[in-house]
Protein backbone atom coordinates (compact mmCIF):
# COMPACT_ATOMS: atom_id res chain seq x y z
CA UNK A 1 0.00 0.00 0.00
CA UNK A 2 1.53 3.16 -0.86
CA UNK A 3 1.65 6.00 1.24
CA UNK A 4 -0.01 9.43 0.78
CA UNK A 5 2.30 12.53 0.33
CA UNK A 6 1.47 14.76 3.05
CA UNK A 7 4.79 17.02 3.30
CA UNK A 8 3.94 20.89 3.09
CA UNK A 9 6.14 20.61 -0.10
CA UNK A 10 3.52 18.61 -1.62
CA UNK A 11 0.71 20.65 -0.41
CA UNK A 12 2.58 23.93 -2.18
CA UNK A 13 3.02 21.83 -5.18
CA UNK A 14 -0.78 20.76 -5.93
CA UNK A 15 -2.09 24.21 -4.53
CA UNK A 16 0.09 25.55 -7.48
CA UNK A 17 -0.85 23.14 -9.82
CA UNK A 18 -4.75 24.08 -9.00
CA UNK A 19 -4.01 27.66 -9.99
CA UNK A 20 -2.66 27.23 -13.07
CA UNK A 21 -5.50 24.57 -13.92
CA UNK A 22 -8.72 27.40 -13.11
CA UNK A 23 -6.18 30.29 -14.64
CA UNK A 24 -6.28 27.98 -17.99
CA UNK A 25 -9.83 27.52 -17.82
CA UNK A 26 -11.06 31.30 -17.21
CA UNK A 27 -8.80 31.56 -20.51
CA UNK A 28 -10.96 29.29 -22.61
CA UNK A 29 -14.02 31.48 -23.34
CA UNK A 30 -17.06 30.38 -25.20
CA UNK A 31 -18.69 32.28 -28.11
CA UNK A 32 -21.06 31.92 -30.86
CA UNK A 33 -18.87 30.12 -33.12
CA UNK A 34 -18.73 27.28 -30.70
CA UNK A 35 -22.67 27.03 -30.49
CA UNK A 36 -23.80 24.69 -32.36
CA UNK A 37 -24.56 25.26 -36.41
CA UNK A 38 -28.18 25.10 -35.76
CA UNK A 39 -28.65 26.80 -32.99
CA UNK A 40 -25.87 29.87 -34.44
CA UNK A 41 -28.40 29.68 -37.63
CA UNK A 42 -31.55 30.07 -35.68
CA UNK A 43 -30.17 33.07 -33.28
CA UNK A 44 -28.59 35.26 -35.97
CA UNK A 45 -31.76 34.86 -38.50
CA UNK A 46 -32.99 37.12 -36.07
CA UNK A 47 -30.90 39.59 -36.12
CA UNK A 48 -31.07 43.05 -37.93
CA UNK A 49 -28.70 44.18 -40.73
CA UNK A 50 -27.39 46.60 -38.03
CA UNK A 51 -27.07 43.62 -35.77
CA UNK A 52 -24.59 42.06 -38.48
CA UNK A 53 -22.36 45.11 -38.58
CA UNK A 54 -21.71 45.44 -34.84
CA UNK A 55 -21.30 42.08 -34.26
CA UNK A 56 -18.68 41.65 -37.05
CA UNK A 57 -16.85 44.16 -34.82
CA UNK A 58 -16.47 41.63 -31.23
CA UNK A 59 -13.93 39.30 -33.00
CA UNK A 60 -12.30 38.47 -36.25
CA UNK A 61 -13.93 34.73 -36.09
CA UNK A 62 -16.78 36.60 -36.23
CA UNK A 63 -15.74 39.51 -38.42
CA UNK A 64 -14.65 36.57 -41.01
CA UNK A 65 -17.38 34.24 -40.63
CA UNK A 66 -20.01 37.06 -41.06
CA UNK A 67 -18.36 38.71 -44.16
CA UNK A 68 -18.03 34.98 -46.13
CA UNK A 69 -22.05 34.60 -45.64
CA UNK A 70 -23.16 38.65 -46.12
CA UNK A 71 -25.15 37.58 -49.47
CA UNK A 72 -26.93 34.53 -47.56
CA UNK A 73 -27.32 36.99 -43.87
CA UNK A 74 -28.62 40.09 -46.24
CA UNK A 75 -30.84 38.01 -48.53
CA UNK A 76 -32.16 36.41 -45.56
CA UNK A 77 -33.13 39.96 -43.47
CA UNK A 78 -34.44 41.46 -46.83
CA UNK A 79 -37.05 38.30 -47.45
CA UNK A 80 -38.21 38.35 -43.53
CA UNK A 81 -38.15 42.17 -43.33
CA UNK A 82 -38.11 44.14 -46.14
CA UNK A 83 -39.95 42.32 -49.14
CA UNK A 84 -42.00 45.44 -49.97
CA UNK A 85 -39.38 48.00 -49.82
CA UNK A 86 -37.13 46.13 -52.01
CA UNK A 87 -39.62 46.26 -54.24
CA UNK A 88 -39.90 50.10 -54.02
CA UNK A 89 -36.29 50.66 -53.93
CA UNK A 90 -34.73 48.04 -56.70
CA UNK A 91 -30.88 48.86 -56.99
CA UNK A 92 -29.33 49.87 -59.92
CA UNK A 93 -28.00 47.23 -62.90
CA UNK A 94 -24.78 46.92 -63.25
CA UNK A 95 -22.78 48.07 -66.34
CA UNK A 96 -21.02 45.15 -66.00
CA UNK A 97 -24.34 42.95 -66.26
CA UNK A 98 -25.98 44.71 -69.17
CA UNK A 99 -25.48 43.49 -72.75
CA UNK A 100 -22.43 44.38 -74.18
CA UNK A 101 -24.24 45.73 -77.38
CA UNK A 102 -25.83 48.53 -75.43
CA UNK A 103 -23.25 49.88 -73.89
CA UNK A 104 -21.77 52.11 -76.37
CA UNK A 105 -25.65 53.58 -76.26
CA UNK A 106 -25.73 54.17 -72.73
CA UNK A 107 -22.54 55.80 -72.60
CA UNK A 108 -23.06 58.25 -75.49
CA UNK A 109 -21.32 61.52 -74.58
CA UNK A 110 -23.85 63.54 -75.71
CA UNK A 111 -26.16 61.37 -74.15
CA UNK A 112 -23.80 61.81 -70.58
CA UNK A 113 -23.80 65.15 -70.92
CA UNK A 114 -27.10 66.07 -70.74
CA UNK A 115 -27.62 63.89 -68.24
CA UNK A 116 -24.79 65.24 -66.17
CA UNK A 117 -26.06 68.73 -66.62
CA UNK A 118 -29.35 67.95 -65.96
CA UNK A 119 -28.90 66.17 -62.82
CA UNK A 120 -26.38 68.72 -61.56
CA UNK A 121 -29.31 71.78 -62.07
CA UNK A 122 -31.77 69.58 -59.88
CA UNK A 123 -30.36 67.76 -57.29
CA UNK A 124 -28.04 68.73 -54.89
CA UNK A 125 -28.90 66.45 -52.39
CA UNK A 126 -28.49 63.38 -54.83
CA UNK A 127 -25.08 62.84 -56.17
CA UNK A 128 -24.76 61.73 -59.71
CA UNK A 129 -24.43 58.16 -61.08
CA UNK A 130 -20.68 57.05 -61.86
CA UNK A 131 -21.87 55.73 -66.21
CA UNK A 132 -18.94 53.50 -66.01
CA UNK A 133 -20.39 51.64 -62.89
CA UNK A 134 -23.97 51.32 -63.50
CA UNK A 135 -26.90 51.52 -66.47
CA UNK A 136 -28.01 54.62 -66.94
CA UNK A 137 -31.53 53.85 -68.35
CA UNK A 138 -33.89 56.05 -66.78
CA UNK A 139 -35.05 52.87 -64.56
CA UNK A 140 -31.79 52.80 -63.05
CA UNK A 141 -31.32 56.17 -62.87
CA UNK A 142 -34.23 56.40 -60.69
CA UNK A 143 -33.01 53.50 -59.08
CA UNK A 144 -30.12 55.59 -58.48
CA UNK A 145 -31.72 58.73 -57.07
CA UNK A 146 -34.04 57.16 -54.33
CA UNK A 147 -30.97 54.89 -52.57
CA UNK A 148 -29.38 58.16 -52.07
CA UNK A 149 -32.15 60.16 -51.09
CA UNK A 150 -33.20 57.09 -48.62
CA UNK A 151 -29.62 57.54 -47.38
CA UNK A 152 -29.99 61.56 -46.84
CA UNK A 153 -33.11 61.36 -45.17
CA UNK A 154 -32.46 59.02 -42.69
CA UNK A 155 -29.67 61.24 -41.87
CA UNK A 156 -31.46 64.27 -41.36
CA UNK A 157 -34.29 61.98 -39.09
CA UNK A 158 -32.97 63.45 -35.83
CA UNK A 159 -33.02 66.76 -36.91
CA UNK A 160 -36.65 66.24 -38.16
CA UNK A 161 -37.74 64.08 -34.71
CA UNK A 162 -36.44 66.82 -32.21
CA UNK A 163 -37.93 69.71 -34.46
CA UNK A 164 -34.28 70.57 -35.28
CA UNK A 165 -34.22 72.49 -38.70
CA UNK A 166 -32.04 70.96 -41.75
CA UNK A 167 -29.59 72.94 -42.91
CA UNK A 168 -30.05 74.27 -46.00
CA UNK A 169 -27.94 75.77 -48.98
CA UNK A 170 -28.57 79.13 -51.30
CA UNK A 171 -28.86 79.30 -54.78
CA UNK A 172 -26.17 78.78 -56.78
CA UNK A 173 -24.01 77.85 -53.60
CA UNK A 174 -21.99 74.74 -53.44
CA UNK A 175 -20.30 74.40 -49.57
CA UNK A 176 -17.93 71.59 -48.41
CA UNK A 177 -19.97 70.29 -46.27
CA UNK A 178 -23.03 69.21 -48.68
CA UNK A 179 -20.39 68.02 -51.21
CA UNK A 180 -18.78 65.54 -48.21
CA UNK A 181 -22.14 64.47 -47.19
CA UNK A 182 -23.39 63.75 -50.97
CA UNK A 183 -20.12 61.79 -51.44
CA UNK A 184 -20.60 59.56 -48.37
CA UNK A 185 -23.68 58.90 -49.07
CA UNK A 186 -22.96 57.53 -52.65
CA UNK A 187 -20.31 55.93 -51.28
CA UNK A 188 -22.82 53.74 -49.12
CA UNK A 189 -25.04 53.50 -52.24
CA UNK A 190 -21.94 52.46 -54.09
CA UNK A 191 -21.27 49.51 -51.45
CA UNK A 192 -24.96 48.66 -51.87
CA UNK A 193 -24.45 47.26 -55.54
CA UNK A 194 -22.08 44.74 -54.70
CA UNK A 195 -23.16 43.91 -51.11
CA UNK A 196 -26.54 42.65 -50.14
CA UNK A 197 -26.03 43.20 -46.62
CA UNK A 198 -25.50 46.98 -47.12
CA UNK A 199 -28.42 46.70 -49.13
CA UNK A 200 -30.58 45.20 -45.91
CA UNK A 201 -28.91 47.95 -44.12
CA UNK A 202 -29.79 50.94 -46.23
CA UNK A 203 -33.20 49.54 -46.53
CA UNK A 204 -33.72 48.90 -42.18
CA UNK A 205 -32.96 52.71 -42.15
CA UNK A 206 -35.37 53.96 -44.55
CA UNK A 207 -37.66 51.41 -42.59
CA UNK A 208 -37.01 53.62 -39.14
CA UNK A 209 -37.07 57.07 -40.93
CA UNK A 210 -40.94 55.68 -42.61
CA UNK A 211 -42.32 55.08 -38.55
CA UNK A 212 -40.71 57.86 -37.34
CA UNK A 213 -42.52 60.08 -40.07
CA UNK A 214 -45.69 58.41 -39.65
CA UNK A 215 -45.64 59.02 -36.17
CA UNK A 216 -44.38 62.28 -36.34
CA UNK A 217 -46.94 63.64 -38.58
CA UNK A 218 -49.87 61.24 -37.03
CA UNK A 219 -49.26 63.10 -33.82
CA UNK A 220 -49.77 66.39 -35.57
CA UNK A 221 -53.42 67.31 -35.57
CA UNK A 222 -52.97 70.17 -37.35
CA UNK A 223 -51.95 67.83 -40.42
CA UNK A 224 -55.35 66.04 -41.64
CA UNK A 225 -54.14 64.35 -44.42
CA UNK A 226 -54.68 60.76 -44.79
CA UNK A 227 -51.85 58.72 -42.84
CA UNK A 228 -50.82 54.82 -43.12
CA UNK A 229 -52.38 52.81 -40.30
CA UNK A 230 -49.31 51.88 -38.27
CA UNK A 231 -49.70 50.72 -34.34
CA UNK A 232 -47.19 50.16 -31.77
CA UNK A 233 -46.90 46.42 -32.82
CA UNK A 234 -45.96 47.13 -36.58
CA UNK A 235 -43.39 49.41 -34.75
CA UNK A 236 -41.96 46.58 -32.15
CA UNK A 237 -41.81 44.09 -35.02
CA UNK A 238 -39.55 46.35 -36.83
CA UNK A 239 -40.66 44.55 -40.15
CA UNK A 240 -42.32 46.23 -43.23
CA UNK A 241 -45.45 44.17 -43.15
CA UNK A 242 -48.10 47.21 -42.17
CA UNK A 243 -46.60 48.76 -45.46
CA UNK A 244 -48.83 46.62 -47.42
CA UNK A 245 -52.12 48.49 -46.15
CA UNK A 246 -53.86 50.81 -48.16
CA UNK A 247 -52.42 54.65 -47.62
CA UNK A 248 -51.31 57.69 -49.84
CA UNK A 249 -49.54 56.57 -52.82
CA UNK A 250 -45.86 58.10 -53.66
CA UNK A 251 -46.27 60.81 -56.33
CA UNK A 252 -43.52 63.06 -56.59
CA UNK A 253 -39.25 63.05 -55.48
CA UNK A 254 -38.50 65.34 -52.58
CA UNK A 255 -36.40 67.89 -55.18
CA UNK A 256 -35.16 69.84 -51.89
CA UNK A 257 -34.32 69.08 -48.49
CA UNK A 258 -37.12 71.36 -48.21
CA UNK A 259 -39.10 68.59 -48.71
CA UNK A 260 -38.52 66.20 -45.73
CA UNK A 261 -40.42 68.18 -43.26
CA UNK A 262 -43.65 67.03 -45.32
CA UNK A 263 -41.99 63.93 -46.19
CA UNK A 264 -43.72 60.92 -44.28
CA UNK A 265 -44.00 57.51 -46.56
CA UNK A 266 -41.69 57.47 -49.42
CA UNK A 267 -42.54 54.58 -51.32
CA UNK A 268 -42.16 54.81 -55.15
CA UNK A 269 -42.43 52.42 -57.97
CA UNK A 270 -45.92 51.00 -56.81
CA UNK A 271 -49.74 52.27 -57.25
CA UNK A 272 -52.85 50.96 -55.52
CA UNK A 273 -55.02 48.86 -57.73
CA UNK A 274 -58.66 48.78 -56.66
CA UNK A 275 -60.09 46.41 -58.59
CA UNK A 276 -57.12 43.66 -56.95
CA UNK A 277 -57.32 45.59 -53.70
CA UNK A 278 -53.33 45.89 -53.19
CA UNK A 279 -50.53 47.37 -54.70
CA UNK A 280 -48.91 46.73 -57.85
CA UNK A 281 -45.19 47.20 -58.37
CA UNK A 282 -43.11 48.33 -61.11
CA UNK A 283 -41.78 45.09 -63.01
CA UNK A 284 -37.86 44.61 -63.05
CA UNK A 285 -38.58 43.93 -66.93
CA UNK A 286 -38.58 47.84 -67.10
CA UNK A 287 -35.16 48.14 -66.99
CA UNK A 288 -34.42 45.85 -70.09
CA UNK A 289 -37.50 47.96 -72.38
CA UNK A 290 -35.65 51.34 -71.26
CA UNK A 291 -32.44 50.31 -72.67
CA UNK A 292 -33.76 49.51 -75.66
CA UNK A 293 -35.37 53.02 -75.95
CA UNK A 294 -31.92 54.12 -75.17
CA UNK A 295 -30.13 51.96 -77.89
CA UNK A 296 -33.06 53.17 -80.24
CA UNK A 297 -32.64 56.96 -79.52
CA UNK A 298 -29.16 56.69 -80.47
CA UNK A 299 -29.48 55.15 -83.63
CA UNK A 300 -32.30 57.62 -84.84
CA UNK A 301 -29.60 60.28 -83.61
CA UNK A 302 -26.95 59.18 -85.92
CA UNK A 303 -29.04 58.56 -88.57
CA UNK A 304 -30.28 62.25 -89.04
CA UNK A 305 -26.93 63.26 -87.92
CA UNK A 306 -25.77 61.82 -91.53
CA UNK A 307 -28.81 63.51 -93.13
CA UNK A 308 -27.46 66.50 -91.84
CA UNK A 309 -23.81 65.50 -93.06
CA UNK A 310 -25.48 64.86 -96.67
CA UNK A 311 -27.52 68.55 -96.73
CA UNK A 312 -24.40 70.27 -95.82
CA UNK A 313 -22.43 68.33 -98.60
CA UNK A 314 -25.58 69.39 -101.03
CA UNK A 315 -25.10 72.74 -99.88
CA UNK A 316 -21.70 72.91 -100.71
CA UNK A 317 -21.63 71.88 -103.66
CA UNK A 318 -25.03 74.04 -104.48
CA UNK A 319 -22.59 76.85 -103.51
CA UNK A 320 -19.87 75.97 -106.01
CA UNK A 321 -22.04 75.64 -108.96
CA UNK A 322 -23.53 78.79 -108.09
CA UNK A 323 -19.81 80.48 -108.96
CA UNK A 324 -19.57 78.48 -111.83
CA UNK A 325 -22.83 79.83 -113.10
CA UNK A 326 -21.49 83.34 -112.51
CA UNK A 327 -18.13 82.63 -114.53
CA UNK A 328 -20.24 80.57 -117.18
CA UNK A 329 -22.70 83.74 -117.45
CA UNK A 330 -19.89 85.97 -117.69
CA UNK A 331 -18.52 84.03 -120.63
CA UNK A 332 -21.12 83.68 -122.67
CA UNK A 333 -23.85 86.41 -121.37
CA UNK A 334 -23.76 90.17 -120.97
CA UNK A 335 -21.48 91.32 -118.19
CA UNK A 336 -24.57 93.54 -116.73
CA UNK A 337 -26.65 90.82 -116.58
CA UNK A 338 -24.23 88.59 -115.08
CA UNK A 339 -23.62 90.78 -112.14
CA UNK A 340 -26.93 89.98 -111.20
CA UNK A 341 -28.44 86.74 -109.85
CA UNK A 342 -29.85 85.44 -112.79
CA UNK A 343 -31.86 82.14 -112.24
CA UNK A 344 -31.14 78.88 -114.10
CA UNK A 345 -34.19 79.11 -116.34
CA UNK A 346 -32.98 82.25 -118.06
CA UNK A 347 -29.81 80.52 -119.07
CA UNK A 348 -31.09 80.79 -123.22
CA UNK A 349 -28.60 78.53 -124.28
CA UNK A 350 -29.43 74.37 -124.28
CA UNK A 351 -25.82 73.52 -124.64
CA UNK A 352 -24.83 75.55 -121.90
CA UNK A 353 -27.76 73.67 -119.91
CA UNK A 354 -26.28 70.47 -120.78
CA UNK A 355 -22.61 71.96 -119.81
CA UNK A 356 -23.64 72.85 -116.40
CA UNK A 357 -25.58 69.73 -115.69
CA UNK A 358 -22.53 67.20 -116.66
CA UNK A 359 -20.36 69.75 -114.91
CA UNK A 360 -22.06 69.32 -111.04
CA UNK A 361 -22.31 65.18 -112.15
CA UNK A 362 -18.47 65.49 -112.15
CA UNK A 363 -18.55 67.63 -108.41
CA UNK A 364 -20.65 65.53 -107.10
CA UNK A 365 -18.44 62.90 -107.87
Amino acid sequence: IALSKTSKRTFRLQKKTALKKAAAASKERTTLVDLPAELLLSILDQLRPSDFFALSRTSKGLRAYILASRSEFGNAAIKRRYAILTQCFPRPVLLANVDSDAHAALQDEERQVKLLHAHKNQNQHVAPPDARLICTCLTCMLAWNNLCLVVDFAHWRLNLEQGLPIQMIKRGRKPQWNKDLVGRNAAVVQKALHDELWYARILEQHLKSTTSAIRRHTNNRSNQKEHFKMDKEDVAREDDNFLEKNGPPTMNFPWHRDNYYMLEAYLPNRGWNEEVGGWRYMPREQHLTDVAFVEKWVRRRNIRGDLHLVLERKLRLMSSLTVRHKFILQTYLDPKQASQPVPKEQVRSLELQRWLRDDSRKGAV
